[in-house]
């Protein structure tokens, strides 16, 4: 996706800047993912299921993700999305883009309205690190013949289990870390 789900749920102007704020801190490295996620999903607190759900439907996506997770799939190459962002969004995108399968985190609700809380699979500086490697066992994958792709500090424990490290329009912290940089048409986006 092109944006962060949090900046694009914010209802006003001022709480968007607050969240890109806070997710720009996290993606740098300068604050823990945790805290940073928490603290977001918190400022939702009475949102209704039904409002995040529209705007998760119609969120943009980089040009070209579609044919190229097909492409990827035309190779028999598994495309799984690791997401610090919500089921809401991943759902409708899996539908759209094609990857395989995908792992995220969960909105906390009660009777259709957000309670600020959240849990999930992504929760951590080391989650997308931590599942990969499970990933890796159960579908008999070697570092050699894995590919990571990533834009924030949240991305990095993913590095040491993958020979590509792709940093797609990515925050500093992690294009020092890449060995594959991607930086041009970052701004192009398009919507279901």
């Amino acid at each position: 996706m092109k944006g962060e789900t949090l900046e694009f749920l914010a209802q006003t102007d001022e709480l968007k800047n607050e969240m890109k704020h806070i997710t720009d801190l996290a993606m740098n490295g300068e604050l823990d993912f945790f805290e940073s996620l928490t603290c977001r999903v918190e400022k939702l607190k009475g949102m209704s299921v039904e409002r995040v759900n529209t705007i998760c439907a119609n969120l943009p996506y980089n040009l070209g993700a579609k044919e190229l997770i097909q492409k990827l799939k035309e190779k028999n190459v598994k495309v799984v999305c690791f997401s610090g962002g919500f089921a809401n969004a991943l759902i409708p995108a899996q539908v759209h883009l094609g990857f395989d399968t995908f792992f995220c985190n969960i909105l906390h609700e009660k009777e259709g309205i957000l309670t600020g809380k959240v849990g999930g699979e992504m929760m951590f500086n080391n989650s997308k690190g931590n599942m990969l490697a499970k990933l890796q066992i159960l579908l008999n994958a070697k570092k050699e013949d894995t590919m990571v792709v990533g834009d924030g500090a949240n991305d990095l424990s993913m590095f040491k289990y993958a020979d590509k490290k792709v940093a797609f329009c990515g925050k500093k912290i992690l294009r020092e870390n890449a060995n594959i940089i991607i930086i041009k048409k970052c701004c192009s986006i398009y919507q279901i």
